[in-house]
């Protein structure tokens, strides 16, 4: 019954939206990451996911225990899989997102995921790379780049912070992470 509820959740996003979950516990993350992208690799869909090296590992696993076929939605770009910190280093300058470089990265990704009129399911997690570094304000800048892009190329995005990289104030610190999407799941 969790699977159906999960499923009903999925097909009721809409293009354009943004959401966010705060965590703490990686299990109940990747449940709902594998959740998300599981259903992006339906037929005439397609998963974007910018992770760190450790969740792209475990999401591979999951999906493959979900019966999906990693590897044959991998050569078709219906699965881009990338290392979250790799792909920040390619539009950050000085600890900044640089808009021209990320629109120009994150765009080529998308297009390459909307070949053949694909919708497109993206998950980020460069954004709670920068908040542990402490890098606050070039986080939320990055969330609304990702927002005008999502705009612009109309696609489903979700973004994940641990809960634990917030330890500065935290409810003011989630309360300024939450204001930057369009919906909020549990914990």
């Amino acid at each position: 019954m969790r699977e159906d509820r999960a499923a009903t959740f999925w097909a009721e996003m809409s293009a354009c939206e943004h959401f966010v979950q705060i965590y703490e516990a990686d299990d109940a993350f990747m449940d709902t990451l594998a959740g998300f992208v599981g259903g992006g690799l339906s037929p005439g869909h397609s998963a974007v996911v910018i992770a760190t090296p450790a969740h792209g590992a475990e999401l591979d696993r999951r999906l493959r225990l979900m019966g999906l076929d990693v590897d044959e939605a991998r050569e078709q770009d219906r699965f881009i899989l990338l290392d979250a910190k790799e792909t920040l280093s390619k539009f950050m300058v000085n600890g900044w997102p640089d808009d021209g470089l990320f629109r120009s990265v994150v765009a080529e990704i998308l297009d390459r995921a909307t070949q053949d009129g694909r919708k497109v399911r993206a998950f980020g997690e460069m954004v709670a790379l920068l908040w542990a570094e402490g890098y606050c304000a070039a986080t939320v800048r990055l969330e609304h780049l990702w927002q005008q892009l999502c705009e612009d190329k109309t696609f489903t995005l979700f973004c994940a912070y641990p809960k634990a990289g917030f330890t500065e104030d935290p409810i003011d610190s989630i309360s300024r992470v939450c204001a930057t999407h369009s919906k909020v799941l549990a914990m």
